[in-house]
């Protein structure tokens, strides 16, 4: 297959073949960006303006925690936090409050560094994707073998196609095909989870399980686009 600097981190996210290769390919994004932001970049003057004015969400703040030093993850907190204090939260308000700054502080809430990285990476991800599935039969090829598609980079897909790149002609196979591997996908886990639930009738005693008794982590996976852990010996 053609690797070139957009290809390559396209095709180590498609050929391992476990789970969604979206979700993975978000993962290897938050991975990256948590390490850079505690990392080189936590120094870097043009960096801590942005992450200043925008803030973290829990997951990412979380994710930070784990994989920065706690001096790090303290000394960008401290320039956010100062921000804050000095722009927007004051100590003691004098009269009504400001409406601007209010509105401000509600906006740094739904807003974060880490996510609009993320969103900015998927985003070129998804027209290398496009692109090669264009023009890559081997790629396609990789693309038809995931193992599926979950519902959140199902809609994600299907809505930017159309608009990243890849030709009208192209367009119905490529919404043929990612169709099979989300909705072939949910076929399954609906069989699995109501034979999971058949397995509970006492008529089921001594029958096998097949593929179910993972059926409930696979189904929130697909859903939610996270991988929960099934827990040992919990039916």
């Amino acid at each position: 297959m053609r690797e070139d600097i957009c290809t390559i981190p396209i095709n180590d996210v498609f050929l391992p073949k476990d789970g969604c290769p979206l979700c993975r390919m978000r993962d290897m994004l938050e991975e990256r960006s948590t390490v850079y932001i505690t990392g080189a970049a936590m120094m870097e003057p043009d960096v801590r303006i942005k992450t200043n004015e925008k803030g973290f969400c829990h997951r990412h703040f979380s994710m930070m925690l784990k994989c920065g030093t706690r001096l790090s993850n303290a000394l960008i907190l401290e320039s956010h936090l100062d921000k804050l204090k000095t722009e927007f939260i004051p100590k003691d308000v004098k009269g009504k409050p400001d409406k601007k700054k209010i509105a401000a502080v509600r906006a740094m809430q739904k807003s974060c560094f880490v996510c609009e990285q993320v969103e900015w990476g998927m985003g070129h991800m998804y027209q290398t994707i496009f692109s090669s599935y264009a023009t890559d039969s081997e790629f396609k090829a990789l693309y038809n073998s995931q193992q599926f598609i979950c519902m959140e980079h199902y809609a994600d897909l299907m809505t930017a196609a159309a608009n990243k790149g890849i030709p009208s002609k192209v367009l119905p196979e490529f919404y043929s095909d990612t169709s099979k591997l989300a909705g072939g996908y949910l076929e399954v886990l609906k069989n699995d989870i109501t034979h999971f639930c058949s397995m509970f009738d006492y008529r089921s005693k001594g029958q096998d399980w097949g593929n179910s008794k993972d059926a409930i982590e696979r189904s929130i996976e697909f859903l939610t686009s996270e991988r929960i852990e099934k827990e040992d010996g919990k039916e």
